[in-house]
């Protein structure tokens, strides 16, 4: 399974080499396509689990203004 997020940023919002940052250093790798960023789960897990992982997310980047769209397959 992966995940994907797209990110949006404002312009009065924190740095974008800091986002990124934060993103990889919760295991997200940079992607070159129609995503931004991927997580590869490296095994089949239920949506509690993705629910949960994308709190901690949310949590991580809280008050950085950036606006997350998150999608994952299968």
């Amino acid at each position: 399974m992966e995940t994907y997020i797209d990110i949006f940023f404002i312009a009065d919002g924190e740095k974008a080499s800091i986002i990124v940052k934060k993103i990889t250093d919760l295991g997200f790798k940079t992607y070159i396509g129609e995503h931004d960023f991927v997580y590869n789960w490296g095994k089949i897990v239920d949506s509690e689990d993705v629910i949960n992982f994308i709190d901690k997310i949310q949590a991580n980047l809280k008050d950085t203004g950036v606006i997350l769209k998150f999608t994952t397959i299968r």
